[in-house]
């Protein structure tokens, strides 16, 4: 396999950051090289494969057919007490992929715009001199490599050995990281193969909730989010809400996955000289339900323009990297973090609270909470005059 000793940009990853970075880049006519350190893309999936139906737009790619499972075109969502919104949309909204389809699919996107691509590419350290990110160290199949490049990319996932090898201040709070945990179950009963399910306590799932995303007619993936510092584990509470249901307990198990998601420690600078952070790198996940491939795909497409930007005007300082922290807090960071804002209020209720919370709200109020509007739940939540609730939300 040739690699080549020196590109413009190397990504490190080839999850739907990664790929989406180098499209954009390779298109603009930037010369990529994508790593990934998995024996092939998608050899791992960590996520329920929910995806929305516009979040390919900033690509401007029509997804083909093989890539989703399931059409959706609404929701549950269940309160503790079972108190049922049901939010159907009438026309479908969004998508259960086939990750692994998916994400291959995107890096043959990059290769067809340009882009080489390498699987079980494991890059191990950056290269830094002069106080800029000027390549890195991979092992390719036994052989060591010594890679240049006036950009590096890292999306390389939450813990990014890219970026803390090259010096970035990667702070991971347990209490922000939340433990996911799921099974694809087949052979079980589904309320609408077309609606996702969503139940929210935090005694059943602490500060995260559980979910159920079909993947037809009796398949889905099954799945829980909770606080990363629980004294329990994501499959404990994950199993004993399995047990308790009907609909699932006599399920099979087709796949088990498990993994880390940034829901919360969102970074006002993702760059240095010569370095982006790209997707979970950057904990760029929406905080309230944990989705991250639709804002990792966004946060790729503005990163590889800036660093086209750059290169073409030869500066790849912070300085000149920041337009990236700029454009990407006025297109995604000030939404995510107004949904931060909601996840930290709801996350301190008890499981009585969310039941008051659920019989006060219309299915309106819902939805805008869900998009991040705090000073609904906050106005809500003020009217059931608890002294210590009050204490809660603005301390």
């Amino acid at each position: 396999m040739f690699i080549k000793p020196e590109y413009d940009l190397i990504v490190v990853g080839a999850g739907p950051g990664g790929t989406s970075t180098a499209i954009t880049a390779a298109k603009l006519g930037l010369d990529v090289l994508v790593l990934e350190k998995q024996q092939q893309v998608a050899m791992f999936k960590r996520c329920a494969e929910g995806f929305a139906i516009g979040a390919l737009e900033e690509l401007k790619l029509k997804m083909p057919r093989k890539c989703w499972r399931q059409e959706i075109d609404g929701s549950y969502i269940y309160a503790p007490n079972m108190k049922e919104f049901l939010i159907d949309l009438g026309q479908t909204s969004g998508y259960v992929l086939e990750r692994r389809v998916f994400d291959k699919w995107l890096a043959e996107e990059a290769v067809k715009a340009g882009a080489q691509v390498i699987a079980d590419a494991n890059v191990y350290d950056v290269i830094k001199e002069n106080d800029f990110v000027c390549g890195v160290k991979a092992n390719f199949i036994g052989e060591e490599y010594e890679i240049r490049s006036k950009v590096v990319v890292a999306a390389d996932g939450v813990e990014s050995l890219t970026a803390r090898r090259a010096g970035f201040p990667i702070v991971n709070n347990p209490i922000l990281i939340d433990s996911g945990f799921q099974y694809e179950l087949d052979g079980i009963e589904l309320k609408d193969p077309r609606k996702l399910e969503f139940y929210i306590s935090n005694s059943m799932a602490p500060r995260g909730y559980i979910w159920v995303f079909p993947k037809g007619e009796s398949r889905a993936n099954v799945g829980i989010g909770i606080v990363g510092n629980s004294t329990e584990t994501a499959k404990r509470y994950l199993d004993d809400f399995i047990k308790k249901n009907d609909r699932f307990k006599k399920g099979s198990v087709i796949e088990v996955n498990a993994g880390a998601i940034p829901v919360g420690g969102l970074m006002k600078n993702m760059v240095m000289n010569g370095l982006v952070l790209v997707g979970d790198a950057a904990h760029q996940v929406y905080p309230i339900h944990g989705g991250g491939m639709g804002e990792a795909i966004i946060a790729g497409t503005i990163a590889g323009k800036v660093i086209w930007r750059c290169i073409e005007h030869n500066d790849w300082s912070e300085s000149a990297l920041s337009e990236y922290n700029t454009l990407w807090w006025e297109k995604r960071g000030n939404t995510l973090a107004k949904s931060e804002k909601v996840r930290e209020i709801v996350e301190k209720l008890t499981d009585e609270q969310l039941n008051m919370l659920a019989d006060s709200l219309t299915k309106d109020d819902l939805m805008k909470i869900v998009g991040g509007n705090a000073a609904i739940l906050t106005k809500t939540l003020l009217r059931f005059g608890v002294k210590s609730l009050k204490k809660k939300i603005i301390g």
